[in-house]
């Protein structure tokens, strides 16, 4: 098993690697299209701590920590709308910590 998460659009390797800066993107899936993400996200989550998040033109390599954080959020404004949102942070460099 490898440790990559591909979204259903993965079409080829030439990509972009990304691992500073900012990058935010919005995908719309299927139904089925987003439990098959889930799925092999889920199974990276337990297999270990690192995993690369890719579509056909980027990927992100990461490596994290627990706790990850889960926020849920529910509104009904105009309309009715759930929001699930995973936040995982990279280990802390504790080995580089000292006091002198």
């Amino acid at each position: 098993m490898n440790d990559r998460v591909e979204f259903p659009d993965d079409r080829t390797d030439d990509r972009r690697t990304i691992t500073s800066g900012f990058f935010e993107r919005e995908v719309y899936l299927s139904r089925e299209e987003t439990a098959a993400f889930l799925h092999d996200l889920a199974d990276q989550l337990e297999a270990g701590s690192s995993f690369t998040i890719s579509a056909s033109e980027w990927e992100i390599p990461f490596d994290h920590s627990d706790p990850v954080e889960v926020e849920i959020e529910f509104s009904e404004q105009s309309e009715r709308e759930l929001e699930i949102e995973l936040e995982f942070t990279e280990p802390s460099g504790s080995e580089d910590l000292s006091v002198r």
